[in-house]
């Protein structure tokens, strides 16, 4: 698993990224830039993205999996505080890790503050199936700006961007081969997202339903400082999932981002200034 890291390397008060489904560690180029004179700001790119290695099975593309990856990546990187920002899939493996700490007999990782960006324990179904129409669909262009473009429309969802903003996000999800650009991820990473949320049968809602479970007993045992990040418009986390967090966990706070759907990519000042002041208070 490939990592990029930004700011001092003996810093030990650890901010650790995870990106969302399809996207990779470099979503996070301009926020780590921010927050780098305050932290090791360390961005994976979990497998089967980017710079990352590609699994011989697909079936293991899961957040447990993904978890695994990250306790070693945390064993290399020894924090004594660790604070994380999860967006989409990033949020999970968060969740999934905060819920491997509290089932061990001694928790080894100090865990400080949790930013949930665009997720929760609950997801709306039908942002799942939008997801899932193009999790799998191979994309080829001949030149890099027909790939700005499709990803203009594509996450448009994302919000206002410039022009090269827009560029550093596909700039590391499409790779050139052979003269074309084409994704820079495992196109299996579909299966079993599709075999768990495209294909509802009686086995996959009962398996759901207990993951759902684990996901909000992981969300009620957070640390005291959790944020949730909703973009207003989003599809995926609903406005009535973001009360439910805040009921089930008093002491989180919710940033609703106007005019952005799923999900808010914090390369826009107010969105950093926001999430420097939940980062960097107390």
């Amino acid at each position: 698993m490939s990592y990029w890291e930004w700011g001092d390397p003996n810093n030990s008060k650890i901010l650790l990224c995870v990106h969302g489904l399809l996207r990779t560690g470099r979503d996070f180029d301009a926020l780590a830039q921010v927050l780098s004179p305050y932290y090791r700001v360390v961005c994976p790119d979990i497998v089967g993205r980017g710079s990352s290695d590609w699994l011989l099975d697909p079936t293991y593309y899961t957040v447990p999996q993904y978890v695994a990856d990250i306790f070693t990546l945390l064993a290399r990187l020894q924090p004594e505080v660790l604070d994380w920002f999860g967006t989409s899939m990033g949020g999970l493996i968060g969740l999934g890790l905060n819920y491997a700490l509290q089932s061990a007999p001694h928790n080894p990782i100090p865990l400080r503050k949790m930013v949930l960006n665009d997720v929760g324990p609950e997801l709306n179904p039908q942002g799942l199936a939008r997801i899932g129409q193009y999790v799998g669909e191979p994309l080829v262009f001949d030149t890099f700006e027909q790939a700005v473009e499709q990803a203009k429309q594509r996450w448009a969802a994302f919000g206002e961007h410039n022009q090269a903003q827009w560029e550093h996000l596909a700039r590391y999800v499409f790779q050139e081969k052979a003269g074309r650009w084409q994704q820079a991820y495992d196109l299996r990473i579909a299966v079993p997202f599709q075999q768990q949320f495209a294909a509802p049968n009686t086995l996959n809602d009962a398996v759901l339903e207990q993951t759902t479970q684990l996901l909000w007993q992981a969300y009620r045992s957070l640390p005291d400082q959790v944020l949730i990040v909703r973009g207003q418009q989003s599809d995926l986390l609903s406005e009535q999932s973001a009360e439910k967090m805040l009921a089930q966990h008093p002491q989180a706070q919710l940033y609703e981002v106007a005019q952005v759907g799923h999900a808010p990519t914090f390369m826009q000042a107010d969105q950093q200034q926001r999430l420097q002041q939940f980062l960097l208070q107390g």
